[in-house]
């Protein structure tokens, strides 16, 4: 990875983390981009001391904001000659109903809406680096997610496990329609999804201390103690989807072992409403409508 330049949102934390230390360690100009600049400095300082003169720099990234997405993009475009890889890893999990800045149920907004608008307004940086690639985090969750057209954000009806859902499907949606639109334009910057299988992270921890519960919040370290693999072990589909010469545009990349839990990375079959060509083109349509981020390279 040395001279190649490298942005992953969430990269504080657990998937984010150990990727970002792995790509570190292995050369990389390391875009860390982290909702809050405090964590965001200890995280690097952490890989600093694992990496001595690792290639770092620390901007902040609120996905809950557009004007936010909009100036890290802005930062990017104007201070990267190239960017080779954008990891769209940031999310969160199963929580209590929430709204973005611009009123985007939280977890769509968050999971899915941000960093389409991410990577639409870093798009003409990836196409003009050789080999670039996008990176989209997904999960083993979207196969009990449905794109609810007509209550997209939750306002009629709300469960979590179920927003949740859908916002995973729609990373999938969009990775998918991402790729088509590449490949028509004959491009040869790749669009992958992946999962990271049961790692123990601090996912799933937010939702249930939002929550209040402390049911289950003991019930997810319990989980995530003695049944989960480790968020390094979680990173691996994201560094094969990011890295491999192996890992093809509009791959879904996750753990090969019992019930994608863990394991080796390997290209799986994500679920049939995932590959549904008129629910990429609708999610599309309705993520430029509601971010302003049209994609004009790719129309």
């Amino acid at each position: 990875m040395t001279g190649k330049t490298v942005i992953v949102t969430g990269a504080n934390s657990g998937i984010g983390f150990e990727a970002s230390r792995v790509l570190a360690e292995r050369g990389a100009d390391l875009i860390m981009a982290c909702r809050s600049p405090e964590r965001g400095r200890d995280a690097e300082q952490r890989i600093r001391q694992h990496v001595p003169g690792a290639r770092i720099e620390l901007r902040t990234l609120d996905l809950t904001s557009l004007a936010s997405v909009r100036e890290l993009a802005r930062w990017a475009n104007g201070s990267l000659s190239q960017l080779h890889l954008l990891i769209n890893n940031a999310g969160v999990m199963a929580i209590p109903r929430q709204t973005t800045v611009e009123g985007f149920e939280m977890q769509l907004g968050v999971n899915h809406l941000g960093h389409f608008a991410l990577t639409g307004l870093l798009l003409g940086k990836l196409l003009a680096t050789p080999g670039a690639r996008v990176v989209n985090l997904s999960s083993q969750a979207h196969l009990i997610g449905r794109m609810r057209w007509d209550d997209l954000d939750g306002q009629r009806s709300y469960h979590k496990w179920t927003a949740y859902g859908q916002s995973k499907l729609a990373n999938l949606l969009f990775t998918f329609e991402l790729a088509r639109r590449l490949r028509a334009k004959h491009s040869d910057v790749r669009a992958l999804a992946c999962h990271p299988g049961y790692a123990a992270t601090n996912l799933q921890l937010v939702g249930p201390t939002l929550e209040g519960s402390r049911l289950m919040l003991l019930t997810m370290k319990v989980g995530n103690r003695w049944f989960a693999q480790t968020a390094e072990g979680g990173a691996l589909p994201t560094l094969y989807a990011a890295t491999s010469p192996a890992a093809q545009s509009g791959e879904y990349i996750g753990p090969a072992g019992l019930l994608g839990l863990a394991g080796s990375p390997a290209q799986l079959k994500a679920a049939a409403a995932a590959y549904d060509p008129q629910a990429m083109q609708r999610l599309w349509q309705v993520s430029v409508e509601r971010t302003g981020v049209p994609f004009t390279e790719l129309t």
